[in-house]
């Protein structure tokens, strides 16, 4: 099944797209930016990574996060981080909606 994958590009400042999102919604989910990471296979390095390539996109943190050790530390979207998977998603679905006729017929012309 076909479906729609939406990147959106903000000029000049950087990009969110479907695996930022989803390591988003993983540090909510785990509590953790090394645990989103392991979830999505990659090293805390690069997850850690992504997160600071959206602070500088949005031009604040998206993701409070505090070191480990004896206090167990951990990691939580902000307000801002929250609203913009909500308002990602929205977008994705409204997309994929808007789409679905077009995607349909890209879809059978690959099956012929």
């Amino acid at each position: 099944m076909a479906r729609i994958t939406l990147r959106i590009d903000i000029e000049g400042r950087g990009s969110i797209g479907p695996g930022k999102v989803r390591l988003l919604e993983l540090i909510e989910a785990h509590g953790s930016i090394r645990q989103a990471g392991v979830a999505l296979k990659m090293s805390y390095g690069r997850a850690w990574g992504l997160v600071q390539e959206l602070n500088a996109t949005f031009g604040q943190s998206v993701v409070r996060a505090a070191p480990g050790g004896a206090t167990g530390g951990g990691a939580h979207l902000t307000p801002l981080g929250r609203h913009l998977v909500a308002a990602y998603r929205t977008a994705e679905n409204a997309s994929a909606r808007a789409a679905r006729k077009s995607v349909g017929k890209i879809e059978g012309l690959a099956e012929r």
